[in-house]
């Protein structure tokens, strides 16, 4: 296809001489060679492309794989280090669980006595605080002037209770129903135990005073309370209570209407370990 312009240029060169040629084959001549020119230089281009060298386009090496060695050798401190966090881990929560195990066998040793000292203090639970210095008032008052009875106040009934747990084999009963005593005046009740068994038991006594607000003013001068009480086996004996009233209560509106007052004693069996120590008491319920 390129050889027809070039044959056909040179066709009308040597059939028509220059001076003789028409306008018409002139203008054909011209575009001939242009057409000549174009069909060249395009050739040549393409000659020029076809012939060039392409690159090389660079192909990517994969990293090398590490050796089955190497890899353990890599993993070997991430073991050690995830082994050192839960040994770690683990000597901790020993610990907690030691110091949780010594704290609760310490508090169960501790929280009778503990019991008994801020109860006879406080009159919390039920229990009547110990003479003297006792009451709201604080302790810096003389203890004598409240042993004055309130002859224009309303007497106060005092009833009686006994009770024994189930494994004390005794007979434990209040020698009288009840008494009625006035705020300031101190009173006398007996209680009677008995030791049904043939062996000797040693027995403690917890004590309880109803309704809750009176125990502030629930005042006991002499009490066989937690103190051990040792019966021989068939014994009887007899247990006195000596207590008063605190006139304070006159003054409290959490008493206003409080005419009837319950002592309540249960009796425990005396626990002791291989070496004859006392141990503790059951808390009274």
């Amino acid at each position: 296809m390129n050889s027809m312009p070039r044959m056909f240029a040179r066709s009308l060169q040597q059939s028509v001489p220059s001076g003789r040629a028409c306008s018409s084959c002139l203008r054909a001549m011209r575009q001939s060679r242009a057409q000549l020119q174009q069909l060249e230089s395009s050739a040549s281009r393409r000659y020029l492309s076809n012939s060039s060298p392409k690159r090389a386009t660079p192909q990517q090496t994969p990293p090398p794989q590490p050796s089955r060695q190497q890899q353990q050798r890599a993993a070997t401190p991430d073991l050690d280090r995830l082994k050192e966090y839960y040994r770690h881990k683990n000597h901790t929560g020993l610990n907690y669980i030691l110091s949780i195990i010594l704290g609760t066998v310490a508090f169960s040793y501790g929280s009778v006595p503990m019991y008994k000292m801020i109860c006879q203090t406080t009159g919390w639970g039920g229990q009547p605080v110990r003479a003297p210095g006792h009451g709201p008032s604080g302790d810096s008052i003389d203890p004598s002037t409240r042993l004055v009875p309130v002859e224009d106040a309303k007497r106060i009934r005092v009833t009686f209770n006994a009770s024994v747990s189930d494994i004390l084999p005794w007979k434990f009963t209040p020698q009288q129903r009840e008494v009625r005593v006035l705020p300031g005046e101190t009173a006398l009740a007996f209680y009677t135990a008995t030791n049904t068994s043939d062996k000797d038991i040693i027995g403690v006594a917890t004590y309880s005073v109803t309704p809750a607000q009176t125990a502030p003013y629930f005042s006991k001068i002499q009490c066989f309370c937690f103190e051990e009480q040792r019966l021989n086996a068939g014994e009887t004996v007899d247990m006195p209570v000596f207590f008063y009233l605190d006139p304070d209560l006159l003054n409290d509106l959490n008493m206003r209407g409080v005419e009837t007052v319950t002592l309540s004693y249960t009796f425990f069996k005396a626990r002791y370990d291989d070496n004859g120590n006392f141990k503790n008491i059951a808390p009274a319920s």
